[in-house]
């Protein structure tokens, strides 16, 4: 069984920044992709940045140039840094895991408890 416990959200002003984290835990063999999504009131849940395990990654159009994922392979940890936050970013942010278990090398899709990022003066 795999975990995710994600830490570092908050409230911030516009234009402030924060830095989430996501660290995974359990009967892991390999991660192959770990990200971060968001949920806002009466919305869907969206995706914002993944990473693979090479270190390519791709981000939400809504979030290029002031979010930056990065990860700790052997730390099994993703992170997110975000910066010039508006309004529009508060959400819930959900950290995501995708890869294989140690025991029987199954997959598996793991979610974390979220964390809630608001964004307001």
């Amino acid at each position: 069984q795999v975990q995710l416990v994600e830490s570092g959200g908050g409230l911030v002003q516009p234009g402030g920044s924060l830095r989430l984290s996501c660290a995974a835990s359990g009967s892991i063999f390999s991660i192959n992709v770990m990200g971060w999504y968001r949920q806002a009131p009466g919305k869907e849940r969206e995706l914002v940045a993944i990473i693979f395990s090479d270190g390519s990654t791709n981000y939400a159009d809504s979030v290029k140039d002031r979010f930056t994922i990065s990860r700790d392979n052997a730390r099994n940890t993703v992170y997110v840094q975000m910066n010039s936050l508006k309004p529009e970013d508060t959400a819930v942010y959900y950290c995501n895991a995708k890869g294989y278990i140690s025991v029987n090398l199954r997959r598996f899709d793991t979610w974390g408890q979220g964390t809630q990022v608001t964004v307001s003066s």
